[in-house]
């Protein structure tokens, strides 16, 4: 399950399969070199995105690659 706090990095690396969840919402999460130190949360807030609906998304992402 992917939360908050979780480090934007390590979700890409973990989890490729939410690339299209942030394409989608126009962050280039996985060409930036930011990624491997800014959570979530702080990403989603510098992008004035709803963390609770991009958190849906990610998950709903990972649930359907399994």
């Amino acid at each position: 399950m992917i939360t908050r706090d979780m480090i934007i990095g390590d979700i890409i690396r973990n989890h490729p399969e939410t690339v299209p969840v942030f394409k989608l919402h126009r962050l280039e999460c996985y060409e930036c070199q930011i990624a491997d130190l800014e959570t979530l949360e702080h990403g989603a807030g510098h992008h004035k995105l709803d963390i609770d609906l991009l958190l849906a998304e990610l998950n709903s992402a990972c649930s359907h690659s399994t």
